[in-house]
């Protein structure tokens, strides 16, 4: 099958020609439909996640089921799932808890003394987030899928795979957002714009999108935010503290920047929650006022991959498409092959692009 391979870090990626294993108990192989390009697998790519190359990077994929190993009780041949990387094993303290996003899924791999998912002449291919979605094909465990109706668009279904759950689940998981709530939402990429979505869902009152692109500003109107600031244009926090008397009830860091963390915290009011749901690159600190914490009641919310149960979340969420509740179609900037990935990363660099969706041929 044809994927593309990250063979060294920050060089483009390779289409390349690799072998894929056969199915084994409890796994799943999955012809790919499409698959949302995210700046996790950038930050794999610039070396800021340490994931040894050669890999197939990719995980926010939907694809319909071809083939199932003994024990599969979840799908079958034909069905149409979405691919989380949130894969859990049922049976750690995280899973038994309501808590399966942080499970990490290290027993639904392949053990390193059996033959690997991927490879090529011989020679193991990592697999990235239990998923490596830039590939023609995937070789899943069961635990790494949730099928979904027929009805929903695979195109537009690939996208609630991450950036869609993580930007809806830190506002209605994490963050709980009550009904008539202030919130700010800095960063207006897929998961921002996910994230105000999830803010106008729960009710919020005001939605505050920060971002230093007016189109993007813009955009985030359409999903439901009902002011927009530029942090291009002078204080970002201060001109949200005087939009809304003070701070917000909730500010959602969906970057991933120690300076926007920073300003997230800034940005509440007395009593008030930074969500921080962009990942930092690791070794990096954020500067925050300890003194504000703890005088003005603020929280800080870590929320990793919106605090989903996926088998539960998602078919919701294709509900809240298929209802006219959740925007999904607007988010897209691009539909483009395989070949073209390593251009969606350049547009993502350049920060003219919300979600770019690799699509697969039927």
């Amino acid at each position: 099958m044809r994927a593309a391979v990250m063979r060294a870090f920050k060089q483009p990626l390779g289409i390349e020609e690799i072998e894929i294993s056969q199915p084994g108990p409890r796994e799943v192989l999955l012809r790919t439909a499409a698959t949302g390009v995210c700046h996790s697998d950038l930050h794999v790519i610039d070396q800021a996640i340490p994931v040894p190359p050669p890999i197939v990077l990719g995980h926010e994929p939907a694809g319909v089921v071809e083939a199932v190993g003994e024990l599969v009780t979840h799908v079958q041949p034909g069905d149409h799932v979405i691919g989380c990387l949130s894969a859990f094993c049922g049976n750690c303290e995280y899973c038994l808890s309501g808590r399966p996003n942080m499970c990490g899924g290290a027993a639904t791999m392949r053990p390193r003394t059996g033959p690997p998912r991927l490879s090529k002449d011989g020679a193991t291919i990592n697999q990235f987030a239990h998923l490596s979605s830039f590939a023609e094909k995937m070789l899943v465990h069961e635990n790494a899928v949730v099928k979904i109706r027929k009805d929903m668009p695979l195109d537009r279904a690939a996208l609630i795979g991450c950036g869609v759950t993580t930007g809806l689940g830190a506002a209605l998981n994490t963050a709980k957002v009550p009904a008539g709530s202030t919130c700010v939402v800095i960063g207006c990429g897929g998961v921002g714009l996910s994230a105000i979505q999830g803010c106008r869902i729960a009710g919020a009152s005001r939605i505050v999108a920060v971002d230093t692109m007016p189109w993007k500003l813009e955009l985030a109107k359409t999903m439901g935010a009902t002011d927009g600031v530029s942090a291009s244009e002078g204080d970002s926090v201060k001109a949200v503290q005087s939009l809304l008397g003070g701070g917000a009830d909730f500010a959602f860091e969906c970057i991933g920047t120690k300076q926007t963390a920073a300003q997230a915290l800034a940005m509440v009011k007395k009593g008030g929650a930074a969500v921080w749901v962009g990942v930092v690159p690791i070794g990096q600190l954020a500067e925050i006022s300890a003194f504000d914490v703890v005088i003005s009641g603020k929280r800080i919310l870590g929320s990793m991959m919106g605090d989903n149960r996926f088998r539960v979340d998602m078919p919701r969420y294709v509900d809240f498409y298929l209802s006219g509740q959740l925007k999904l179609d607007e988010m897209i900037s691009a539909r483009l092959k395989l070949d073209d990935v390593n251009h969606a990363f350049d547009e993502m660099r350049k920060g003219t692009a919300a979600r770019s969706v690799i699509v697969f041929d039927a």
